[in-house]
């Protein structure tokens, strides 16, 4: 018995071609953007079988879960696009848990008319961060909706990975005498978003600090397995993720103004910008709660580290019954770090 042969479709014309509803109505047009553009770029065995889900072996112990959306504007930027930023974001949720990413899950809602050449860059951007972070991306879901009823794309991530045996990483687990630290500067990712945003050109681009940050977690649980706290400062910045913190945990923090890295040129934008460091998103730093007797081994582990460079210990954890996070500024004075009752940057993820 001959096989027979497959019927001959023309090669989607990705430079020229725009998204159309075909892409997203379970049809031919569907299934040759799956097999040219996602099966193409993400490749793993899981992926090829071309199920609805992904099957795969659950290690015993325990498992660490997230979701996330990506709505960023403008969808490219210094240093990344939507598709690296929501691979990095979400490797980077799992991997704050203590655990190692394994595999994540990808869904798109695509606007018509949107150039197949940008999705094209941000699919290959995806599985170029994914294979870097040593992740797998098995399952995912297309959509297309009319044009001006979205914002060209958006993206949903889920991601799934593995706690190691002994390791205990919560955000209510920061106790009077810990310390705290940062894996480096802050407020890259938010003014790059912005310089973009306004068409701010500055003598050095600032770019955004995008990365997945699991490799460097599994270098600090290495030398300090009791870390308490690991959590990564995205939206509202440091000080969104210092009040959370102190409140889940029921204490106060106390840092110095002098000890938290900011660039100049991060620093001088903000002054333009009317923004504050402290507030402003991160996408490839963390900030690490531990016992005091821990601090100078997590901060060799973070410095060793390529991401880690500018990794400090910025200050402790003080008993506060009000929670409140408080500054020594670098007058000598003391403010107190609040909550931002809104966004000082929409759509920075």
């Amino acid at each position: 018995m001959t096989q027979a042969r497959k019927p001959y479709v023309r090669p989607i014309d990705f430079e020229n071609r725009r998204v159309d509803l075909t892409h997203g109505s379970g049809g031919r047009a569907m299934a040759q953007l799956i097999e040219e553009l996602f099966e193409k770029e993400f490749d793993n065995s899981l992926l090829s079988q071309r199920n609805d889900q992904a099957v795969f072996e659950v290690l015993a112990g325990r498992m660490a879960m997230t979701t996330d959306g990506f709505v960023i504007s403008p969808h490219f930027f210094p240093g990344g696009n939507i598709g690296s930023l929501a691979v990095h974001g979400t490797v980077n949720d799992v991997a704050m848990a203590g655990a190692k990413p394994l595999y994540l899950s990808v869904g798109m809602i695509l606007e018509e008319g949107y150039p197949l050449a940008d999705l094209k860059k941000i699919v290959q951007s995806m599985a170029a961060a994914a294979r870097e972070a040593g992740v797998m991306i098995v399952t995912g879901d297309t959509k297309v909706v009319e044009k001006g009823s979205g914002d060209g794309i958006f993206i949903t991530t889920t991601g799934v990975g593995v706690v190691p045996e002994g390791v205990e990483v919560s955000a209510d687990r920061a106790m009077p005498g810990d310390k705290v630290l940062v894996s480096g500067s802050m407020g890259d990712h938010g003014v790059a978003i912005m310089s973009k945003r306004e068409n701010l050109t500055f003598e050095t681009e600032i770019e955004s600090d995008c990365a997945s940050l699991n490799g460097m977690v599994e270098k600090i649980i290495a030398a300090a397995p009791g870390v308490h706290v690991l959590r990564d400062p995205t939206r509202g910045g440091l000080a969104a993720v210092l009040n959370e913190i102190a409140l889940q945990s029921g204490v106060g923090v106390k840092v110095r103004e002098a000890d938290v890295p900011v660039r100049q040129e991060v620093h001088g934008a903000c002054e333009l910008l009317g923004l504050d460091p402290m507030y402003v998103a991160n996408e490839g730093k963390l900030v690490a709660f531990c016992a005091a007797e821990d601090a100078d081994n997590i901060l060799a582990a973070m410095q060793a580290d390529p991401l880690g460079r500018n990794a400090a210990i910025i200050g402790e954890v003080i008993e506060d019954s009000r929670n409140f996070v408080q500054m020594e500024t670098a007058f000598g004075g003391m403010r107190i770090v609040d909550w931002l009752a809104g966004e000082q940057l929409p759509r920075i993820c």
